[in-house]
């Protein structure tokens, strides 16, 4: 596997770079250079979860949500105030996994519009 691939992901923390490793380790130069362009554009990262759970606190709850494509949830934060505060402030310490688990639906997602075109 290329290393250099994964450099091209800004941001990327140990979990995500282990995940996305093992993830395209059986894929040719070429299809990890498509999956890494692919996957870039999709992915959230966690700073800007963070800073939009941050707003949360200031009159704009859930925007993390809809970010990460829960937008019931979000809908759901805004009108209530995150919980009254407590869905943000659970959100503000949770805010890596929340992203760690939409990216990894992302990846899968990229995977398998890769695995459509190579059909």
């Amino acid at each position: 596997m290329n290393t250099n691939i994964l450099m091209m992901l800004s941001n990327l923390d140990a979990e995500e770079a282990m995940f996305i490793q093992n993830l395209i380790k059986d894929m040719n130069e070429d299809q990890q250079r498509n999956f890494v362009m692919m996957y870039q554009n999709k992915r959230r990262d966690t700073t800007l979860i963070l800073i939009t759970t941050i707003i949360g606190f200031f009159g704009f709850a859930g925007i993390q949500r809809f970010l990460t494509d829960q937008i019931g949830m979000g809908i759901l934060y805004f009108f209530t105030g995150g919980f009254c505060f407590v869905g943000t402030i659970i959100d503000l310490v949770n805010h890596k996994s929340l992203a760690l688990e939409y990216n990894q639906k992302v990846a899968y997602e990229t995977l398998n519009v890769m695995k459509t075109w190579h059909q």
